[in-house]
């Protein structure tokens, strides 16, 4: 099975998704192919939270954003190169950009593309359930934040979309790729 992953600019369960990945890879070995593909702030966020070094050594390949057509991801997806699109940790912003149809950046491009080829797309939003959440900032203290009514009707309106499955948590992952693996 072939993977593209789209890493997005959240902090917010960045370190459990990364390790739920690499078990992932440790487990299917070559079975497993997992590309990255880190947004602009996704690289931005991965280099604060000191996991650069783990996206860029622990895959197949690792690649990030130049603009929304570079690397050139939606062609290869067009292709039928890859099976499967995870979007984990998705923010809020490329949520509610996918959601309204917007690709202006790598992975909303990559996830609609995929869609129109008729891959399926998993997307884990941080922002899934109104309210309060508690996240982990890179020095290890905890950080309040709040998830406005908009994120969570939109995280919701991805997993009604054609072609999206929504997952809540880095712990849904390896039953999402479980399913893939045994097509």
């Amino acid at each position: 099975m072939k993977l593209a992953w789209c890493v997005t600019g959240s902090g917010d369960k960045i370190k459990e998704t990364i390790q739920v990945m690499v078990d992932l890879k440790e487990e299917y070995g070559e079975s497993l192919k997992v590309e990255v593909f880190t947004s602009k702030a996704g690289a931005q966020v991965a280099k604060y939270y000191k996991v650069a070094d783990r996206l860029q050594g622990s895959f197949d390949r690792h690649w990030t954003e130049v603009d929304a057509n570079t690397p050139f991801i939606s062609g290869r997806l067009q292709l039928g190169e890859f099976d499967l699109v995870l979007v984990a940790p998705a923010t809020s912003n490329t949520v509610a950009k996918i959601t309204h149809g917007i690709s202006d950046t790598l992975v909303t491009n990559a996830a609609i593309q995929a869609v129109k080829g008729f891959i399926p797309v998993c997307v884990m939003p941080v922002d899934y359930e109104e309210g309060t959440t508690i996240t982990l900032l890179p020095n290890g203290r905890r950080l309040k934040l709040r998830v406005r009514k908009e994120d969570a009707e939109n995280a919701r309106r991805i997993g009604a979309m054609e072609g999206f499955q929504i997952i809540k948590s880095p712990e849904e992952i390896p039953g999402v790729i479980a399913r893939f693996m045994h097509t």
